[in-house]
């Protein structure tokens, strides 16, 4: 498939050291489809969400919203907190939606990863939530929900599952080829 060069974003909603979602996302960096690219931004450090201060944000704020906007696509990769997603993914969010929001008319893609039987799906459909507000097109297939997260991913980070490997792939093929139709 040819691409015309898609920058991708990726964000982890997960700040844990070791985390099995940041290794998703250093695993999809190795096969990004030709001509594109994914960039990883590190959630951690941003303070909590204050409207009175929205218009005067954190200097971690602005980084992330010019990526944003910079960016063609956003690849999320969040574990599932209490049947949602974890607060400091979704304070990132809120941050950079107001009060501008530069995730608007976007493609994004979700990826989950967990040691439960679930894999974060909860998250994931929480998430494609919260996409409604932020006018972003989700891309739905494939889902990449990894269950017993410590079987597949290495103590070193490393993704030994080729399964998994193969849906990552796939699902980055769908988010560049989306993202080059959303900018048709």
């Amino acid at each position: 498939m040819p691409t015309t060069g898609v920058r991708i974003l990726g964000i982890s909603g997960s700040i844990r050291k070791g985390s099995y979602n940041t290794a998703l996302l250093h695993a999809a960096k190795k096969m990004v489809p030709e001509n594109s690219e994914l960039e990883i931004f590190d959630i951690s450090g941003i303070p909590e969400y204050n409207q009175d201060t929205e218009n005067n944000p954190p200097e971690k704020v602005v980084w992330l919203k010019k990526k944003i906007k910079e960016a063609d696509a956003i690849l999320i990769s969040t574990p599932e907190y209490n049947y949602s997603i974890p607060g400091a993914l979704k304070n990132a969010i809120d941050w950079a939606s107001r009060p501008d929001n530069p995730f608007d008319g976007k493609a994004a893609a979700i990826m989950s990863a967990s040691v439960g039987a679930m894999g974060g799906s909860r998250a994931q459909y929480h998430l494609r939530q919260v996409f409604i507000f932020l006018n972003v097109y989700a891309v739905v297939k494939p889902e990449v929900i990894v269950t017993f997260a410590s079987e597949k991913i290495g103590k070193d980070g490393e993704l030994k599952d080729t399964e998994v490997q193969k849906r990552i792939s796939l699902l980055l093929n769908k988010l560049v080829e989306f993202s080059i139709k959303l900018k048709q």
